[in-house]
């Protein structure tokens, strides 16, 4: 049986909760359960966070005592898909030109800025949640050998598609932000389809290293918001 707890968050809310760490199989339950209460009619919205979900229901149509047993039913059936159907594959220039904490960042590790790049691309990193700005997607697991602390000095003002890391996460950031994250590269790519952010949870995503002059000729041919990703496959095309 699936542990978890129910939390009330006012009239009309509940939180259902899985558990106290960050990892890609409680994150797992938290997806499933929301693709699970996306057919309710009851359901007003769902947010997914690392851990948990909130629901936003009907009072109307469900009433507080009786949303328990109705979570209790859908959690006793999640379905949990481990493997997500949507791999994106994003453009990131790890140029020390647009990347202004990579050098201390290898040094701190006692790694080369190469090594840096070539591990950090190499992976495929799992969209936990969307948060803090707009179209933000939290991004694990980030090697342990690559972790950091947040800078002790945020920064006032970092350009939007900034790639940060710190601790366990990895971001782009979708739009100009002030952060606290180490900055090792920048992405030319949109983090918005129309309305809609770019990634969901769920998503996997990779890094493609491209050279600066790369970059500079997408940003030139792109508009105000970045390169639009047109594709979603295996391997994903990006154009102006």
């Amino acid at each position: 049986m699936t542990a978890y707890r129910l939390l009330h968050a006012g009239d009309t809310a509940v939180v259902v909760e899985f558990g106290e760490t960050i990892d890609r199989r409680l994150n797992a339950l938290v997806l499933g359960l929301d693709r699970s209460l996306s057919l309710e009619h009851w359901v007003f919205e769902t947010v997914p966070t690392f851990r948990s979900l909130m629901v936003y229901y009907n009072p109307e149509a469900v009433s507080g005592p009786e949303i328990a047993s109705r979570i209790a039913d859908h959690v006793s059936k999640i379905e949990v898909v481990q493997s997500s159907s949507r791999t994106w594959r994003l453009p990131v220039c790890y140029d020390s030109e647009v990347a202004p904490d990579l050098d201390d960042v290898a040094d701190r590790l006692g790694l080369r800025p190469k090594q840096i790049v070539e591990r950090h691309s190499g992976d495929v990193y799992h969209v936990y949640m969307l948060g803090f700005l707009p179209g933000l997607a939290y991004m694990g697991d980030l090697a342990a050998d690559l972790r950091v602390p947040r800078l002790q000095s945020p920064r006032v003002k970092i350009p939007a598609g900034s790639l940060g890391v710190a601790m366990a996460m990895s971001l782009i950031m979708p739009r100009e932000t002030a952060s606290g994250l180490n900055l090792l590269g920048r992405s030319p790519a949109s983090m918005w389809h129309g309305d809609a952010a770019l990634l969901k949870p769920g998503d996997k995503v990779i890094h493609e290293p491209i050279s600066l002059r790369e970059f500079d000729s997408l940003m030139a041919q792109s508009g105000p918001d970045g390169v639009r990703i047109e594709q979603v496959e295996e391997v994903t095309h990006f154009a102006a």
